[in-house]
C-alpha cells in the first residue's frame, strides 16, 4: 500500500516538473517573439528622430539629440512636383476603411441571420461555397475586379475600392456571425414577432445588442484588412490626391528610399492609429473570436 502510494506521489511530482518545464519553455518563447516584436517598433520609432546621416552612422542606439524635421517633413510637402498630405491620406483611408466596415457588419449580419435561422434550397451548398471563397487568395481576383470597376467607370474613385473590399470580406463577416447567432435561444425573437415586430426590428434590436463582440470583432478585422490593404488600392487608385496612407507609404518608400528618417517618420504615423485601435479593442477582439465557441 505504502509502495502504491509512494509511486503515485512520484508519478505526481513527474507531472508537476513536466508541467512547470512546459510552461518555462512557452513563455520563454512568448516573451522572446514578445521582445522581437517590440524592439522593432522600438526601433522605428527611435529612428523616426534622428537625422538621416546619424541613422546611417549609428542606427541602434538610444537617440540622443531628438528632432521633429522627419514628422515636420512627412507633414508637409514630401516633393516639389506633388502635394501628398498625410492629413489627405488619413482621411482617404478612413473614408474607405469605415465604409467597408459598415457594409461589410451590415450585410454580413443580415446574411448571417439569414443563414442561421431560415431554411431554404440550397442553403448547405451556399454555405460551402462561401468557406470555400475564403481560400482563394485576393491577388487571384485582381484581373476581373479591375475590369469590373474600369467597367463600370469607377477607377480613382474611393467606392472602387469600397466594393471590391466589401465583398471580399463578406465571407469571413458571414461564418463568424453565423457562429454566434446560432447559439442565442429563440424565445426572445419569437416573443417580439408575437408582439408584431418585423424581421429587421428583431435583428437591430434584439440580434445585433445581445451579438456586439462578434461584430466588433468583425469591424476590427475589417478596418485592419482594408486600412492594409495597399495591392488593391494601388491598382484602382491612380491619382496621389486620391492615395490612402497606406499607399502613400509606398510612395514615400519608392521616391525617398535613401532617407530612413523620412520613412521611419511616415511607418510610424501609418502604424499608430492600427495601435491604438487594437490596445482600446483588443478585448473585443478576444470575446468575439471566443463568441459562440459554448453552447448555453
Amino acid at each position: 500500500m505504502d509502495s502504491t502510494a509512494a509511486a503515485f506521489e512520484k508519478q505526481i511530482s513527474k507531472t508537476k516538473v513536466k508541467n512547470v518545464l512546459s510552461r518555462v519553455l512557452i513563455y520563454s518563447v512568448l516573451i522572446l517573439w514578445a521582445f522581437s516584436s517590440i524592439y522593432m517598433l522600438f526601433w522605428v520609432v527611435n529612428n523616426s528622430f534622428r537625422e538621416k546621416t546619424e541613422i546611417l552612422n549609428d542606427s541602434f542606439s538610444f537617440v540622443t539629440y531628438p528632432t521633429d524635421e522627419n514628422y515636420r517633413t512627412a507633414f508637409g510637402r514630401l516633393s516639389r512636383e506633388e502635394n501628398m498630405s498625410i492629413l489627405r491620406a488619413y482621411l482617404n483611408s478612413v473614408i474607405i476603411s469605415g465604409s467597408t466596415v459598415i457594409c461589410v457588419t451590415v450585410l454580413g449580419g443580415l446574411a448571417a441571420y439569414a443563414m442561421a435561422r431560415y431554411s431554404f434550397k440550397l442553403k448547405n451548398v451556399l454555405y460551402l461555397i462561401l468557406a470555400g471563397s475564403l481560400l482563394f487568395p485576393a491577388y487571384s481576383l485582381i484581373v476581373p475586379i479591375f475590369r469590373m470597376i474600369q467597367g463600370i467607370g469607377l477607377v480613382n474613385n474611393p467606392i472602387g475600392v469600397i466594393i471590391p473590399q466589401t465583398a471580399v470580406n463578406l465571407a469571413f463577416s458571414i461564418i463568424i456571425l453565423m457562429g454566434f447567432i446560432k447559439n442565442l435561444p429563440t424565445e426572445i425573437e419569437e416573443a417580439a414577432y408575437m408582439e408584431g415586430c418585423g424581421v429587421f426590428s428583431v435583428f437591430f434590436r434584439i440580434i445585433l445588442p445581445v451579438t456586439k463582440p462578434a461584430f466588433a470583432t468583425v469591424g476590427i478585422f475589417t478596418f485592419l484588412w482594408s486600412y492594409n490593404d495597399l495591392f488593391l488600392q494601388m491598382s484602382i487608385l491612380r491619382k496621389r490626391v486620391s492615395y490612402p496612407v497606406s499607399a502613400l507609404l509606398n510612395e514615400i518608400s519608392s521616391q525617398f528610399g535613401t532617407d530612413f528618417g523620412l520613412m521611419c517618420s511616415a511607418t510610424t504615423i501609418v502604424v499608430l492609429p492600427i495601435l491604438i485601435i487594437y490596445l482600446f479593442l483588443q478585448k473585443n477582439i478576444m470575446k468575439g473570436l471566443t463568441a459562440g465557441a459554448i453552447k448555453g
